[in-house]
């Protein structure tokens, strides 16, 4: 098992109503070919044995006989088979009918799981043949195997632990997953005979999805397909995988078949911990049976693993995520000037982008508020590093969006501060960037101070990660907008407010589009010999769409550096080598511990996604933690890939 993933499936078989012997062989043949995916956890519908659609024919003894001897047959035919697969038929024990699901595994059938909730309105008439099994039951044997509701926990790998919910129960509003997932199960297993009626579809993919959502839970869903009889119903063979909240595979098919899903045991484990809402049962009531398979090393997960997690790939999803976004940043500014009857704000633009998005949003709330755009001071700073097109662009926004700039040439007062503190102006070292960077927030600062304004601060969130601002410097401000936007994000939202203002504003429009393309780069050294800028911030510190990778899975999910390194090496594959993505983690990694300091006195700022850095949100850290345990990890499993 690497990295914590397990590969499960969900199977719909082809049935023939009360042909046991046929669906026996089909749901056989299914396995094998299950086992030959990898797949280590399948699930097959409800009453796939018989066929769900038997009525009264369930209540024959030879019926029911039959189908407990082949799942025994069913159980040896696939002993030697590394997998553990869940199967639907009918069980008599102390005369009472119970519609059950068999756990199977290593030749064994494992246990017996009762269906306790049992449908008896509209199309569904089952108690016309089955007894509720009461949950609050003890477990009990049936020919000496483990009868009731119970938890299957795997013998080496104890996070691995599935319940079994049939069909119905997980309609209602108490279903038994809930119970079973406080109680330690990290995967649902649902065989399910859910038949098709116009738009129960998207219904039944809503409440999968919300299952595994609240119950932070990977949910497996088998439904019933084609055979089942279609006297009065139609059954579509709905299988769904569902993790987190998050669909990872499904299928929707009259013809059978598999799918499968990579389910992440890591990221729901850090889920449970992290939310401490998430209450575990103090004295569960379920049986644990362990069950003992060989877990395959899975290298390549098969989920989607994009290379841009801050980022919809969808553009109807993207410019519904920039909206949104925009209209967060913009209530909080406009929230915060309104709490402390403030009308005035500084900004500090370079011509790049994240000053760009912090005028952006600083318009949006005055707009908002019904505060006139006048009111906003827009300064550009030329230093030693400026260029035209970066100094012209600055100029060039603030006009179009009706805000006053001045220019504010700095050079002369950071030259006198090199020669107040002996600095020559030849040694282009970090004294020689950050004295540019420290002087112009002083003028802002002191430009607030003037007017009764707040300055509005511009650094982001993947600046904020790796500590790229210069402390009381860019670092500070009275309100920062975009302490939780990644740069691969902040690029898009620019080049969304283009596209909204380009029928409107096209001169505004184009000047965006021109920021959105200028190279990312802080302009603290000087310009090449063609006035171009040379000092490009990802050449000296990394791709940030590497680092905003990198920091979505160690701050979201706390994933070890080991295991970020596997999924970049996938979603970066083509693009990235893997010596690469490897060395510009380490220094992800070393830069992040040793610049928390910054981050422990961060100004407001609102948090609009799912991760920050605030010290009074998201991350509490110390800022003198090692990051030698994060470090040797990474190393570790480049040195057993590549023997150095």
């Amino acid at each position: 098992m690497k990295d914590g993933y397990i590969r499960v499936g969900a199977a719909t078989p082809d049935v023939l109503v009360g042909d046991i012997d046929h669906n026996v062989q089909s749901i056989f043949d299914l396995v094998g070919k299950a086992e030959k995916e990898g797949i280590s956890l399948l699930v097959f519908p409800e009453l796939s044995i018989t066929g769900y659609t038997c009525q009264d024919m369930f209540l024959h003894k030879s019926f029911t006989d039959m189908a407990f001897d082949r799942l025994k047959q069913l159980a040896s035919w696939t002993e030697k088979y590394e997998i553990c697969f869940v199967v639907g038929l009918p069980v008599v024990k102390g005369s009472k009918l119970y519609n059950c699901a068999a756990v199977v595994c290593g030749g064994e059938i494992l246990g017996l799981v009762p269906k306790s909730i049992i449908p008896n309105y509209s199309e569904f008439y089952e108690l016309r043949q089955f007894t509720p099994f009461d949950e609050y039951e003890e477990c009990s044997e049936y020919e000496g195997i483990p009868f009731g509701k119970m938890i299957f926990e795997h013998s080496a790998y104890t996070d691995i632990r599935f319940a079994v919910e049939i069909c119905e129960e997980l309609w209602v509003p108490d279903n038994p997953s809930i119970d079973y997932c406080r109680s330690g199960a990290t995967i649902i297993l649902n065989p399910s005979a859910s038949d098709e009626i116009i738009g129960k579809a998207s219904y039944r993919r809503r409440l999968v999805s919300m299952a595994s959502a609240k119950q932070l839970c990977a949910y497996v869903y088998s439904d019933c397909g084609f055979g089942e009889s279609t006297q009065d119903l139609v059954f579509a063979g709905h299988d769904i995988i569902s993790e987190n909240g998050t669909i990872q595979n499904e299928r929707k098919s009259y013809e059978p078949g598999i799918v499968f899903a990579d389910v992440d045991i890591d990221r729901i484990i850090f889920e449970r911990k992290r939310m401490n809402t998430y209450v575990s049962l103090s004295e569960p009531d379920y049986w644990t049976v362990q069950f003992d398979l060989e877990l395959p090393d899975i290298k390549r997960p098969v989920r989607k693993i994009s290379a841009t997690p801050f980022v919809p790939e969808n553009k109807g999803d993207l410019d519904l995520r920039c909206e949104e976004i925009l209209g967060m940043q913009a209530a909080g500014l406009a929230t915060r000037l309104k709490a402390i009857k403030c009308e005035r704000a500084v900004i500090g633009l370079s011509g790049g982008l994240d000053s760009t998005l912090a005028l952006i949003v600083t318009v949006h709330a005055f707009d908002m508020l019904g505060i006139s755009r006048d009111k906003i001071f827009a300064a550009t700073m030329p230093c030693f590093g400026t260029t035209s097109r970066t100094k012209n662009n600055s100029i060039e926004l603030a006009n179009s969006y009706g805000v006053p700039v001045k220019e504010i040439n700095i050079a002369k007062s950071v030259m006198q501060h090199f020669e107040d503190i002996g600095q020559s102006s030849d040694n282009h070292d970090v004294t020689y960037e950050n004295s540019q960077a420290r002087e112009r927030t002083q003028v802002l600062m002191d430009i607030a101070n003037q007017i009764g304004g707040i300055v509005v601060g511009t650094g982001d969130l993947s600046e904020l990660a790796l500590g790229w601002a210069t402390y009381n410097g860019d670092h500070m401000s009275m309100y920062g907008v975009n302490g939780s936007i990644p740069k691969t994000l902040v690029r898009y939202l620019v080049k969304y407010e283009s596209e909204r203002v380009k029928d409107t504003d096209p001169k505004l429009s184009d000047v965006l589009m021109d920021i959105f393309n200028t190279p990312v780069s802080p302009e603290l050294l000087p310009p090449d010999e063609s006035g171009n800028i040379a000092q490009k911030t990802e050449d000296l510190v990394g791709p940030y769409e590497l680092h905003d990778f990198f920091i979505y899975y160690f701050v979201r999910f706390a994933f070890a550096p080991s295991k970020i390194y596997h999924l970049a090496s996938v979603a970066f594959e083509g693009k990235y080598s893997n010596q690469v993505i490897f060395d510009w983690l380490c220094v992800f990694i070393r830069r992040f511990f040793t610049q928390q300091f910054k981050r422990s006195c961060l100004p407001d700022g609102p948090k609009v996604g799912t991760v920050s850095l605030s010290p009074r949100g998201d991350l509490r850290m110390s800022s003198d933690t090692s990051y030698q345990a994060w470090m040797d990890d990474l190393k570790q499993v480049w040195n057993e890939a590549y023997g150095k």
